[in-house]
């Protein structure tokens, strides 16, 4: 299993981003995937989860309404589009492979930073 993020960077407050989590090494459409991330000096804060057929989404109640997750069963590819993006939204933001709602296997992450 091999998951790997990209997309992050510099953005600024109130801006858009978006990651991305490219898969191999399963079934991909198989699995539901979360997004978790970790801000600086703090613990880690699940975000978001999409099911396997990309029909069902969940979100933290920090993200809702600003972040979308979704997913390419085609392409093995995970997204996170984050908008109107807080100086509280930088992390380290890791996908994971998720079953019954616990990650089993992560990437290794992308950083997001928001700032002026």
């Amino acid at each position: 299993v091999q998951l790997v993020e990209s997309g992050g960077g510099l953005v600024q407050p109130g801006g858009s981003l978006r990651v991305s989590c490219a898969a191999s090494g399963f079934t991909f459409s198989s699995y539901s995937l979360s997004w978790v991330r970790q801000a600086p000096g703090k613990g880690l804060e699940w975000v978001s989860r999409i099911r396997g057929d990309g029909y069902l989404t969940y979100y933290a109640d920090s993200v809702k309404g600003r972040f979308t997750i979704s997913r390419d069963n085609a392409k093995n590819t995970l997204f996170l589009q984050m908008s109107s993006l807080k100086p509280e939204d930088t992390a380290l933001y890791y996908c994971a492979r998720t079953i019954y709602y616990m990650p089993d296997y992560w990437g290794q992450g992308t950083q997001v930073t928001v700032s002026s």
